[in-house]
């Protein structure tokens, strides 16, 4: 069985937003200050909705037979064209069980309206029985099937009164939570040019999620002890052994066994 946590950072689709309010000759930076006021005034928040989202990075953790790996997809040059062709290449080729958090209220939308305009195919993602019989109980589009797990969603019984955020889950449990970076300051970065370092922040977020997925996994009774605490090494190995900065400090601010 192959496994993908995954996570994506997003900043506002200047380039629509140009488009829907007539903005031609302004600035990135003026635009999105446009497309703020205007969700501000009708939601009370800057949070803009999915479909105005544009993603500049995607990280995944990947476990497949004795593999154990987190990465950005492409580099810090890849369009979003490519990120986006890339993550459901990747769906396509392995069928993986994809972990989130929040990603059925955020990340999947987002994949899926940029999938949208780029006209990104994937049929094996979309099935839902058409093509793959099994598909028509288990596929990544139902809310409660196991091709796609939204951790959010589950731990919470479903409740969005229950919701908890990955930093504080991840802090419960032992794991580092986020590291300098969070998703408000995203856009701010971008701006600065500073995209390596949110694709670091992004692979963070995405080992948090995996680790909380391997806790749920415990409980649940796929995992036992022992298996778990095997699972748990092998994601240290691999950070101790990445010599990239980012990954290990994660590896020393987890302080959980």
């Amino acid at each position: 069985m192959h496994v993908m946590a995954f996570d994506i950072e997003t900043i506002p689709d200047t380039e629509t937003g140009r488009r829907l309010y007539d903005l031609e000759g302004l600035s990135d930076k003026d635009v999105a200050e446009v497309m703020f006021t205007h969700r501000r005034e009708k939601t009370g928040n800057e949070f803009l909705p999915a479909h105005l989202q544009r993603i500049i990075a995607i990280s995944v953790a990947f476990r497949h037979q004795d593999e154990f790996r987190v990465w950005s997809l492409g580099d810090t040059e890849s369009g979003e064209d490519e990120l986006v062709q890339r993550f459901f290449d990747g769906v396509g080729r392995y069928t993986p069980n994809l972990v989130s958090w929040n990603g059925g209220g955020f990340d999947l939308p987002v994949l899926h309206y940029r999938a949208l305009r780029h006209g990104v195919a994937c049929p094996r993602y979309w099935d839902t029985g058409d093509d793959d019989r099994e598909f028509k109980w288990n596929n990544y589009l139902s809310r409660f099937h196991s091709r796609h797990t939204d951790l959010m969603d589950v731990l919470a019984g479903y409740q969005a009164r229950a919701f908890g955020s990955l930093d504080e889950v991840s802090g419960l449990l032992g794991f580092p939570g986020k590291m300098g970076m969070d998703g408000s300051k995203v856009w701010g970065a971008w701006q600065d040019g500073r995209i390596a370092e949110i694709r670091n922040y992004c692979e963070t977020d995405v080992l948090n999620t995996y680790l909380v997925y391997l806790r749920w996994a415990l409980i649940r009774g796929n995992l036992t002890d022992s298996g778990y605490q095997a699972e748990c090494e092998r994601v240290r190995a691999f950070l101790h052994e990445s010599n990239r900065e980012h990954l290990q400090a994660f590896e020393q601010a987890w302080i959980a066994p």
